[in-house]
C-alpha cells in the first residue's frame, strides 16, 4: 500500500516538473499556425532600402544602383524579411485578430496623420483618418502622371515601344532617378518600369515632355484630370513630386481615388508594380551600361497579396504610400500620407488592409438569370435582345448573411421606338433584408429607329408583293390541278384502245 502511494507521489511530481517543457514545445506550433494565416507586415520589414531624407529629395533612390548592387540588396531583403516576420509574427497576428474583432476607429490605432482603406470595385471607404487634410503626397504624385499615360495608350497615341528622347530638363531631376542623359533613348515601356519600380523622377519628367509637349502643359491635364475625378483636394505642380511648393497637394481620399481610377481601368499597371527588381540599359555616347532598378513598395515581399502601387518621400511630405493588394477578389487601397518614418508608413498601410480583408465580404453575382427579348413598338424592328450593363458586386462590412440576397427583375415587356442601346431599358435590383442594396442597369443590345413614312409605305409595298407572288402561285397551281385530269383521261383511253388492239391481234 505505502509503496503505491509512493509512485503516484514520485508520477505526480515527474508531471509537476516535466508540464512547463510540455508548454514550451506546443507554443511554436500556434505561432507558426498564425503566421501562415495571417502572413503580416511587421514595423521593421520597410525598413530594407530607405535612406535618410533629404531637402528636395524624393527618397526611394537617391543614388546610384548598379545591377550587381540590386542583386546583393535582393538577397540581405530577403533574408532580412524573414528574419522580421518571425520576429513580429505574433504582435501582428494578434493585431489583425483585434481589427477583425471590433470597430477600425476602436481598433487601428495608427501613427501617420493621415489615412484611408478604400475598396477598389465599388469605392467603399472603409475606415478613413483625417483623410480631407492637404498634405505634399511626393512621388504618390506619379500615379496621377501613369494614369495619363496609359491613357495615351489606350488612344493609340502612344505605344510601349515607342522611343522617347530624354531632354536637359529631364536630366536635371534631382531625388530618386534612373540617371537617364540628356538625348538617350528610352522605350515607353522601359520608362514605365523606371516610374514605377525605382520612382524615377527624370523617367517621368522624360514622359509628359513626349506627351505635352512640356511638363507644364501635361501637368495642366494632370490638373484637369484631378478634377473630372472629383479631386476636389488636389493639385499638382509638376509631374513627379519633386517639388515642395505650397501650392503641390493632396489629400488621402483623392490619393484613393486616383488610385482606384488606375487599377481599375488599367489593370496592366500591375505587369509593372509587381515588378521587385530588374534592370534598364543606358546607351549613350559613351557607351552602354546597365543600371539596377529595386522596388522602393516593401510591402510586395512582406504582404500577402500586395499588388502596388506607389511609395513616395520628401522632407516636407515626410512617408507615403498608396498600397494595393487583392485577396479572395477583394481588392483594396490603402493609403497613409505623412508617416513620420518609413516603417510607420508600411506598418500603417498594412493595419488597414488587415482589418479591411478581415472584416469584408464580397458578392458577386456571376450568373445573372437570361434575360427576354423585348417587342419594340413603332419601331424599323418588331424585337430587341438585351444585356447586364456591367457584373454586380456587393460589398459586406457588417457581417450580414450574403447568401439572403434576393433579385428582382424591372424590366417593361414592350419598348416605345426609337431605342438607345446606350439608355437602361430596365434593370436588375438586388435586396438584402428587404432592403435595396444595389442594381445593375440592363442595356438594349443595338438602336431601333423609329419607323416613318417611308418605312410603312416600303412595308405595305413588300406585304403587297409578297401577297401578289403568293395569289399568282396559287393560280397557277390550281390550273395545273384543272388540267391534270383531262390529260390524264386522255392518256388513259390511249392506253385502253392500244391494249384492245394488242388483245385482238394476240387473239387472232
Amino acid at each position: 500500500m505505502r509503496k503505491r502511494k509512493w509512485k503516484q507521489r514520485a508520477a505526480l511530481a515527474c508531471s509537476i516538473l516535466l508540464l512547463p517543457l510540455l508548454l514550451q514545445q506546443e507554443a511554436p506550433v500556434r505561432a507558426q499556425t498564425d503566421i501562415t494565416q495571417d502572413m503580416p507586415v511587421t514595423a521593421d520589414t520597410s525598413q530594407e532600402q530607405d535612406m535618410p531624407v533629404a531637402t528636395d529629395t524624393s527618397q526611394e533612390q537617391g543614388v546610384p544602383v548598379t545591377a550587381d548592387t540590386a542583386q546583393e540588396q535582393g538577397v540581405q531583403v530577403t533574408a532580412d524579411t524573414a528574419q522580421e516576420q518571425d520576429m513580429q509574427a505574433t504582435a501582428d497576428t494578434a493585431q489583425t485578430q483585434e481589427a477583425q474583432s471590433g470597430g477600425a476607429e476602436d481598433t487601428l490605432a495608427l501613427t501617420s496623420p493621415s489615412a484611408l482603406l478604400m475598396e477598389a470595385s465599388s469605392g467603399t471607404v472603409l475606415y478613413e483618418k483625417d483623410a480631407h487634410t492637404r498634405r505634399s503626397p511626393a512621388s504618390v504624385t506619379k500615379i496621377m502622371t501613369t494614369l495619363l499615360i496609359f491613357e495615351e495608350l489606350e488612344k493609340g497615341t502612344l505605344k510601349l515601344d515607342d522611343e522617347v528622347v530624354t531632354s536637359a530638363h529631364a536630366k536635371s531631376m534631382g531625388g530618386s532617378q534612373v540617371f537617364l542623359e540628356e538625348g538617350e533613348k528610352q522605350t515607353v515601356d522601359t520608362l514605365l518600369k523606371c516610374i514605377l519600380v525605382s520612382s524615377g523622377n527624370d523617367a517621368s519628367v522624360a514622359m509628359a515632355e513626349h506627351i505635352g509637349g512640356t511638363e507644364a502643359e501635361f501637368v495642366s491635364r494632370m490638373n484637369e484630370k484631378a478634377a473630372e475625378l472629383g479631386m476636389a483636394d488636389t493639385h499638382f505642380e509638376d509631374c513627379c513630386g519633386l517639388t515642395d511648393s505650397d501650392n503641390h497637394y493632396t489629400t488621402a481620399y483623392d490619393i484613393a481615388l486616383m488610385s482606384r481610377e488606375l487599377i481599375t481601368r488599367f489593370p496592366q499597371v500591375y505587369d509593372y508594380t509587381t515588378i521587385w527588381m530588374d534592370t534598364i540599359t543606358h546607351v549613350t555616347r559613351r557607351g552602354s551600361s546597365e543600371f539596377g532598378l529595386a522596388n522602393t513598395n516593401k510591402l510586395l515581399r512582406s504582404y500577402d497579396g500586395c499588388m502596388g502601387l506607389k511609395t513616395g518621400s520628401t522632407s516636407k511630405a515626410l512617408f507615403c504610400v498608396s498600397a494595393t493588394a487583392v485577396r479572395n477578389d477583394i481588392e483594396l487601397i490603402s493609403v497613409v500620407m505623412a508617416g513620420p518614418d518609413s516603417k510607420t508608413r508600411f506598418a500603417d498601410a498594412a493595419a488597414m488592409l488587415n482589418y479591411g480583408f478581415g472584416k469584408c465580404r464580397l458578392y458577386i453575382d456571376d450568373e445573372p438569370p437570361e434575360l427576354p427579348h423585348l417587342s419594340v413598338k413603332r419601331g424599323v424592328e418588331d424585337t430587341v435582345s438585351c444585356h447586364y450593363a456591367e457584373e454586380f458586386r456587393y460589398l459586406d462590412a457588417q457581417g450580414r448573411n450574403l447568401d439572403d440576397i434576393e433579385r428582382k427583375l424591372e424590366l417593361p415587356e414592350e419598348l416605345s421606338a426609337p431605342v438607345s442601346k446606350e439608355s437602361a431599358a430596365g434593370r436588375m435590383v438586388y435586396l438584402l433584408d428587404g432592403r435595396e442594396i444595389g442594381s445593375v442597369d440592363i442595356l438594349p443590345d443595338r438602336d431601333i429607329a423609329k419607323a416613318g413614312y417611308l418605312h410603312y409605305l416600303r412595308q405595305a409595298w413588300e406585304t403587297f408583293i409578297m401577297k401578289a407572288l403568293d395569289s399568282g402561285g396559287r393560280e397557277n397551281e390550281q390550273n395545273q390541278r384543272e388540267t391534270l385530269p383531262d390529260s390524264d383521261a386522255g392518256r388513259g383511253e390511249q392506253t385502253e384502245e392500244a391494249n384492245l388492239r394488242r388483245y385482238a391481234g394476240g387473239s387472232a
